[in-house]
């Protein structure tokens, strides 16, 4: 084969490469043209292409309840015993006799200890034969007097010297009574510190007993809630040693001194531990009832959506819509939160799953009444807007 016709086939090829090339370009563009400006195939004609359905989000709900609730704050104190002593005695001696056990009742007057009272009823006996015999002696002046035998001063100094040794013997039976050491109320001693034949001096400590049929139960609060506070308000009062078990009080006195330091008040309660399950010491949880309410709207608090500012939100759901609701909100409690402003009593709200809505958002109940709890006691405390 010649160079010409060597060159002609060449040239044949390329012609017939680039018509590949091109009649490929023209097939791909019309493929992709027709692919975008097709119709959809369940629109007619005339008719706009739809959009996607929005989606529906499944939620629990739970109705605005009405009932009557107590306002009340928490606190902690301390059981006090409705009357405390140690016995502890007046005179030094030995300790002749100890008529009590340990952890036992007692009454009011009963001898509990008594010291070696040897010189004392001896010194009882020398003031009464003292006595005895000053008053003989002032009958017989006094009889004397009468009949005009002796003078008036002498009758005189015979009644100063009966009253002389009438004061010797009260003040000698006095010193011997101080040798008996008695319970000065009704209670239950406790465990003694001294044994028979212990030397003791006056003031050292001998035992103690603690009247606890009826406790005193102090506790503080802060200052903000003395307006509210007065006597005979009613608590409840719980304590780990006697577990699942509410003992009635009442405030029985408010301290007129607000703690400068803490800004706290003083309060003292009374209740009756007749069973004696309580003690003088323990400590003790307090919910003081402030007051008593009718017809609060309560929500559960999973509801609330937290939120900058005074105003919090829930979802209300209407129809089947999440709608965005501003409310204004009372106390706490441990499972719920009153409701002052924005809801009705029978809404709905979104009590679980309302974090993925929107405001006007579809939604779909599959429960309700979540979240809803019985109070417990000392769960409840007052918050600000």
């Amino acid at each position: 084969m010649d160079a010409r016709s060597r060159s002609f086939r060449r040239s044949l090829i390329a012609v017939l490469c680039l018509a590949g090339f091109a009649a490929l370009g023209a097939v791909a563009w019309r493929a992709n043209h027709d692919t975008q400006s097709a119709p959809s195939p369940t629109a007619g004609a005339g008719t706009a292409v739809s959009r996607p359905a929005q989606q529906v989000t499944q939620v629990e709900v739970a109705k605005v309840t009405v009932r009557e609730i107590a306002d009340d704050v928490s606190a902690v104190g301390t059981l006090v015993s409705n009357g405390s002593v140690i016995l502890r005695p007046e005179v030094a001696g030995r300790i002749a006799a100890i008529r009590l056990q340990d952890g036992v009742a007692v009454r009011k007057g009963d001898v509990l200890v008594e010291l070696d009272a040897a010189v004392q009823s001896a010194e009882a006996r020398q003031a009464q034969a003292e006595l005895s015999l000053a008053k003989a002696n002032a009958d017989r002046v006094e009889d004397l007097f009468a009949r005009q035998f002796v003078s008036g001063s002498a009758r005189d100094e015979a009644v100063s010297r009966l009253e002389v040794a009438r004061a010797n013997a009260a003040l000698a039976q006095a010193r011997l009574d101080r040798t008996r050491i008695r319970a000065p109320f009704d209670g239950i001693v406790g465990i003694r510190k001294v044994n028979v034949g212990d030397y003791v001096r006056d003031g050292d400590a001998l035992i103690n007993i603690e009247d606890i049929a009826v406790l005193k139960l102090d506790f503080r609060l802060p200052e903000v809630y003395l307006p509210r506070l007065r006597s005979g308000q009613e608590l409840e009062v719980t304590s780990d040693v006697a577990p699942n078990m509410v003992f009635p009080a009442e405030v029985e006195a408010i301290d007129p001194l607000v703690d400068a330091e803490g800004r706290a008040v003083l309060l003292r309660a009374r209740l009756a531990n007749d069973e004696g399950r309580l003690r003088p010491g323990v400590f003790a949880r307090v919910r003081l009832i402030v007051e008593r309410r009718d017809n609060v709207m309560l929500i559960p608090e999973a509801a609330l959506i937290p939120a900058p500012g005074q105003t919090q939100y829930v979802f209300r759901v209407d129809e089947g819509i999440a709608r965005q609701v501003g409310v204004k909100i009372g106390m706490r409690r441990a499972a719920e939160i009153e409701i002052v402003d924005g809801l009705a009593p029978g809404d709905l709200v979104v009590a679980a799953g309302q974090f993925k809505l929107r405001d006007g958002a579809p939604v779909a109940v599959i429960g309700t009444g979540i979240g809803i709890a019985k109070p417990e006691p000392g769960a409840l405390s007052v918050v600000k807007d």
